[in-house]
């Protein structure tokens, strides 16, 4: 039901709460969700009225995240995560936060209230999960940095929660990652070696999967796992095409890649998965549609079907033409020239009297990470 106006105590009128609690009742309902934000006075009051536990939507979100969360990292970013949240709901969330206590030293000095003191605890716990964070974080970019030296394109699977990611990515790379029809099965961002037909090889990526409105919370903590994206050379978008919404849940991820800030230059191929869920007449008029457009690829991650033309459509979105060009640099670049022999992209190399004359082949992308330097 939709709310015209949110009662600020408790987010419905007195006789919508009436009527809930009484159905709550019947039900013998526990557990409440609501699937918005509710302010912590209104789900003191909700909570009290109704003798049930209530959760709205950010809530809901980390637990899932919290019992999904597998590496070191994905624990620390849903606990930072987690106390973010909570410390938004110590602000005049229960009365007796607000009582005063005495203390002797720097500690809970004379007057410090216990919401206060909770507050503070909270940060700094914060502080040392962000230290924690840093150093977890500090070693995925030493393992990026030596990924760079191989020159492996990156491919980013990308797309709403329980599109089929996962299912898609153990197909083609013959992994196990953890795939079941639930929300946010994998947190963790997971990387595979894939061979191409050719005998190219490549470096797939899953990630999170997206959701409208994610809590801010989230976005900021997450934001590390998603870092995989940023440097992709190509994103699959992966839409479950049965699903009702699925236009409303593309958008989402566009709007998602967006505020992370990737490259409209970076290629992207959607990729239209569990055809195998549609009726035949739909399914038709999809291959139809998949048939007329070049950056869609239709597939069932479960059965394997379209995976190969998905496979050959990567391998042409990848295959670069390769510069053959010379350049100049001088003595006080060593860092980038020896950047550029690590990529294996030096053909000659001469020394002059200001430093280094190079004849280079390489491709586009390489180039403009080189520029980047």
């Amino acid at each position: 039901m939709r709310l015209a106006r949110p009662h600020p105590g408790h987010l419905f009128g007195t006789g919508k709460l009436a009527e809930l609690g009484q159905r709550l009742s019947e039900a013998e309902v526990d557990l409440v969700l609501v699937d918005g934000p509710v302010t912590p006075v209104q789900q003191r009051n909700l909570e009290k009225e109704w003798g049930v536990k209530l959760l709205d939507r950010t809530g809901l979100i980390l637990e899932i995240f919290a019992d999904r969360a597998r590496t070191r990292e994905g624990v620390l970013q849903v606990e930072l995560a987690a106390l973010s949240y909570q410390r938004t709901r110590l602000v005049r969330a229960w009365t007796h936060l607000e009582r005063q206590r005495g203390g002797l030293g720097f500690v809970g000095g004379p007057g410090e209230t216990q919401i206060e003191a909770d507050r503070r605890a909270i940060d700094e716990q914060m502080v040392r999960l962000r230290r924690q964070l840093s150093k977890v974080v500090r070693t995925r970019e030493l393992h990026r940095a030596a990924r760079r030296k191989v020159p492996f394109p990156v491919v980013a699977l990308v797309g709403y929660t329980n599109a089929g990611k996962s299912t898609l990515f153990n197909h083609m790379t013959g992994a196990e990652v953890m795939a079941k029809d639930m929300l946010f099965a994998t947190l963790d961002p997971t990387m595979r070696g894939l061979m191409l037909p050719s005998g190219r090889k490549v470096i797939l990526s899953d990630t999170v999967g997206f959701i409208s409105d994610l809590p801010t919370e989230l976005v900021a903590a997450f934001r590390a796992t998603l870092e995989e994206v940023l440097e992709a050379d190509l994103i699959l978008h992966v839409r479950d095409i049965s699903h009702p919404e699925t236009e409303e849940q593309a958008a989402d991820v566009g709007d998602i890649l967006e505020a992370l800030g990737v490259d409209e230059d970076v290629a992207l191929i959607e990729v239209w998965n569990k055809i195998d869920a549609l009726s035949p007449a739909t399914r038709e008029a999809i291959l139809a549609t998949d048939a007329r457009r070049g950056d869609v690829q239709a597939v069932s991650a479960l059965s394997g079907e379209g995976v190969a033309a998905l496979l050959a459509a990567i391998e042409a979105h990848l295959a670069e033409e390769v510069i053959e060009e010379r350049l100049d640099l001088p003595f006080a670049e060593g860092r980038r020239r020896a950047w550029l022999h690590d990529q294996g992209v030096v053909e000659a190399e001469r020394e002059t009297e200001t430093g280094w004359s190079l004849d280079l082949r390489w491709s586009a992308s390489q180039k403009g990470r080189f520029r980047d330097l």
